[in-house]
């Protein structure tokens, strides 16, 4: 710690150790793509997990450049894993300890869940005395004891389940999302199909993570998971519910219970139990199906492969920075941003969820968990099932309208469907309108219903503001909800002055492809948008790149001036380079860039996939790069291009922008029939303060309301961009997983932070 990283006089060995569930191979390519240009220590593979440090020999294996080359896109791992009794006994763990002391390995980064971060705290506990009782028994010298007597030790979570405390997301998550969603999907057609009511039992055996986020995803009418047991006499309750629904035109029920499901006595829920009730009392047809390992496989989302890549670069910062005195820690993620969490604080708070879990506390095993309880029963309720929308709360005097605008954008239908139903359940009148401002301008405006769809259209409000103002007089509207149009929101607060009719609540939940607007850290439909830039394109691109030699694909991301879509996809997809506006360019760096992937030609690695942001310069356009490239490479590399275009947003919502726009339906809709009580004097709604009028969004950890006049300032409409955007940190990672010599110096370690209940109660956005 003591000596300069890049002058090679660091000797000390990392070893990468893989003990957990699937999709974390990306993490130890971080680890060693972060090592190998910059320092002389050897990174080394560990096989099968701990197994492989107590076996040694074989397992523990050199690790080079390209032993992590054209991976990224696999799932599982590719260096192995299993569970290992050894380890947890002494004698086994002084066998590990000889074996890495043998290679010279005192930084060890360990992916697992949090069984195998426990263990590797207490192998760094114990490391002092193995090394004593390996010179006592003459297996090394003392001298050696001596060279090796620290282990550091960082830890990365890896668990489909998102069980670990302390951490918003673990690694393996959003991918086992994936392929839930895309099992409910397929099953959903055929239940509509044959009137059929599906039990779908998916993994979770302490945690009901995927179960929850799934049901929110799917609508699903029931829900089963370990944290929150259904009360006494569920079975007539849910019974009466699903009647309910048949009875008023639904085709299909769908139940979604997590492996570990209990009732209040513990005694366990399982699917065939809920599948035989159903058929007993109700009579429908009904189906189990139980996902199983499924939920682990299948191609990494492309969320899991940036969160991967960016905790495996935080780790190794952390061992480079480690000292004898720094305490054994995780990489954890908190909001959009990596931060380190001393390892025995997260595994205690995750152990006393299960002793509250097994003592029947289960409203303090949901606040451990992470999740502020008086935000839980509302949403869940009236999100999940369409019965609670026929018994309003209260019946109150507000009538609310819903409108889209702007392009389409994967998430829209998700909050406008939550943000309907949670008004029908407040008591307000709401209103859906079709084709944006354009169809509120010309009257359109419907009632809603339990299924909403309002269309969308780009026009501005200023273009017909006076008819707007006559139609929300028209129909009485108190407070207004755009999914996507900032700038339209900006233009309604900005008329105030003029029409009083338009002094009425606003809030507007961002919603573009491009990620481009203030206010927020993520717009909805920016995740599904990556995934098909990533899925549809890129990878398959690089597959049909592998079976010709020496070949670069440029390929054009929608965006506008927004470089989000080419820099996240870059990351996920393992990009040569990404063009962007916001991270300007010449033509000595497309110099340079030509320059190494003619270098990299003489690798193995025969392909190479450059990625353009579509505005990302006015004269460097895709042709311009393609004839550049085609020319330069000429003998040693062809050229070919691909335009992703609209491609980009189609598709169905990943679990990500699916949960987030129902999150943000929820939260905008209660936050404006607060901001509708606080504004109703004498009988009428009068809201012109900066914060009637607010953009809803995701900032750092948590939901956040913005005004809008206050994000007008820090706004570049000209280029329709934020004038700060925190992805841009991405960019270093990108170039320097690319095999670019850069400085590391503008990275921005990760905070030692602490976990403690208060910090575990702030509701998180994710």
């Amino acid at each position: 710690p003591e000596q300069s990283w890049g002058t090679g006089k660091d000797q000390n060995g990392s070893v990468i150790s893989r003990t957990g569930a699937a999709g974390l191979w990306l993490a130890g390519q971080a680890l060693l793509q972060r090592g190998s240009p910059f320092t002389s220590a050897p990174l080394l593979f560990c096989l099968q997990g701990y197994e492989g440090l107590v076996e040694g020999g074989e397992n523990i294996k050199r690790a080079n450049w390209l032993s992590v080359s054209n991976i990224i896109q696999l799932g599982g791992t590719i260096i192995g894993s299993a569970r290992c009794k050894a380890f947890t006994t002494r004698e086994g763990r002084l066998l590990a300890a000889c074996n890495l002391v043998q290679h010279g390995i005192t930084n060890l980064c360990v992916i697992g869940g949090d069984g195998s971060l426990t263990g590797a705290n207490i192998f760094r506990t114990e490391w002092g005395g193995l090394l004593e009782e390996l010179v006592k028994d003459g297996k090394i010298t003392e001298e050696v004891a001596k060279k090796y007597c620290h282990l550091n030790i960082v830890g990365l979570v890896g668990s489909i389940d998102n069980d670990f405390c302390g951490t918003d997301m673990t690694i393996g998550t959003d991918s086992a999302l994936h392929r839930i969603m895309e099992v409910i999907d397929a099953i959903t057609t055929t239940a509509q199909s044959h009137q059929r009511t599906f039990v779908l039992e998916v993994m979770g055996r302490h945690c009901g993570y995927l179960a929850l986020v799934s049901a929110l995803a799917s609508g699903a009418d029931w829900l089963f998971i370990p944290e929150a047991p259904p009360e006494d006499g569920w079975e007539d309750f849910m019974c009466a519910r699903l009647g309910e629904t048949r009875s008023r035109g639904s085709r299909l029920n769908i139940i979604i219970i997590a492996e570990g499901a209990i009732d209040r006595n513990g005694k366990p829920i399982s699917s065939s139990y809920v599948k035989d009730l159903v058929v007993q009392r109700l009579g429908f047809d009904t189906r189990v199906t139980v996902l199983g390992h499924v939920q682990r496989g299948g191609t990494p989302s492309a969320f899991d492969r940036v969160l991967s890549s960016k905790m495996g670069m935080e780790a190794v910062m952390a061992l480079l920075e480690a000292t004898p005195d720094t305490p054994a820690c995780v990489v954890s993620l908190s909001g959009n941003q990596s931060v380190r969490l001393p390892l025995m604080e997260c595994v205690q708070v995750t152990k006393e969820v299960q002793k509250a879990m097994d003592e029947k506390r289960f409203e303090e095993a949901i606040q451990l968990r992470g999740s502020a309880p008086g935000t839980r029963a509302l949403p869940a309720a009236a999100v999940c099932a369409d019965w609670c929308c026929l018994s309003p709360f209260r019946q109150t005097h507000f009538s609310l309208a819903i409108l889209n605008v702007g392009a389409p954008a994967a998430g829209m239908n998700a909050a406008v469907r939550s943000a309907v139903r949670i008004g029908i359940s407040q008591g307000h009148t709401v209103y859906v309108v079709n084709d944006g401002f354009e169809g509120l301008s010309k009257g359109q405006v419907h009632l809603s219903c339990l299924t909403a769809a309002g269309g969308r259209h780009r026009t501005l409000p200023k273009t017909s503001m006076e008819k707007i103002v006559e139609n929300v007089r028209k129909f009485n509207i108190h407070g207004l909800l755009v999914v996507g149009g900032f700038e339209g929101g900006v233009q309604l607060v900005e008329a105030r002055g003029q029409y009083e009719e338009l002094c009425i609540v606003m809030c507007v939940i961002p919603a573009t492809i491009s990620n481009n607007v203030p206010g927020t850290d993520f717009s909805l439909g920016c995740d599904t948008a990556v995934n098909a830039a990533m899925e549809v394109s890129c990878d398959r691109i690089k597959q049909s790149a592998s079976g010709t030699k020496r070949r670069v694909f440029i390929v054009e991301t929608m965006g506008g001036y927004c470089g989000y879509l080419s820099t996240v996809t870059g990351i996920a997809v393992g990009a040569d380079a990404a063009y962007v506006y916001e991270d300007p360019f010449t033509i000595h760096d497309l110099k340079a860039n030509v320059e190494h992937l003619t270098e990299k030609m003489k690798t193995d690695i025969q392909r190479g996939l450059v990625l353009r942001n579509e505005k990302c310069h006015e004269h460097y356009t895709t042709e311009f790069l393609y004839n550049l490239y085609s020319s330069e490479g000429r003998g040693i590399f062809d050229c070919r291009i691909n335009v992703l275009g609209h491609l980009q947003q189609g598709g169905a919502p990943t679990p990500f922008d699916r949960n987030y726009g129902t999150k943000l339906g929820v939260k905008a809709m209660l936050w404006m029939s607060e901001k509708l009580q606080e504004a109703y004097r004498k009988g009428r709604v009068f809201a012109n303060s900066a914060d009637s009028a607010c953009v809803i969004g995701l900032r750092k950890k948590t939901v956040a309301f913005s005004p809008v006049t206050e994000l007008k300032k820090v706004t570049d409409f000209e280029h329709r961009l934020p004038q700060e955007q925190w992805w841009l940190n991405l960019r270093l990672m990108l170039k320097m997983l690319a095999n670019y010599q850069i400085s590391l110096t503008e990275y921005i370690s990760g905070k030692m932070e602490h976990v403690t209940r208060r910090t575990l109660s702030i509701e998180k956005g994710f």
